[in-house]
């Protein structure tokens, strides 16, 4: 069993900077693949980033490479958000990969656990 937790979110303006983590609990946290996802309202869920288990491959969605950064620790995943636009306001959600391989899925039906999300607000 795993439980994710996500803080970080807030109001920031046009260009603003934000970093959002997700705290995981469990023995087997630090060998799950984890993603980054987002909705707003009307969306559908959308994978924004993800990571391996040891850090060595990373994925980044078309609308935010360059911007955004993943990262991990043993217990923490990280996702570093600069030149944020106002259409990246949305719920951004962490999620846990169960799968023993090193495919990053951008699907969310392949997310086996998740946090609860933290809203991010990018307005003037």
């Amino acid at each position: 069993q795993v439980q994710l937790v996500e803080s970080g979110g807030g109001l920031v303006k046009p260009g603003g900077s934000l970093r959002l983590s997700c705290a995981g609990s469990g023995a087997l946290f630090s060998s799950y693949i984890m993603g980054w996802f987002r909705q707003a309202p009307g969306s559908e869920r959308e994978c924004v980033a993800g990571i391996t288990w040891n850090g060595d491959i990373k994925y980044y969605g078309d609308s935010v490479k360059g911007r955004f950064t993943i990262s991990r620790d043993n217990a923490k995943v990280f996702m570093q958000m600069g030149s944020l636009k106002p259409e990246n306001t949305a719920v951004y959600y962490c999620a846990a990969d169960t799968a023993w391989d090193t495919l990053i899925r951008t699907s969310a039906l392949d997310y086996e656990y998740w946090g609860q999300g933290t809203q991010v607000t990018v307005s003037s």
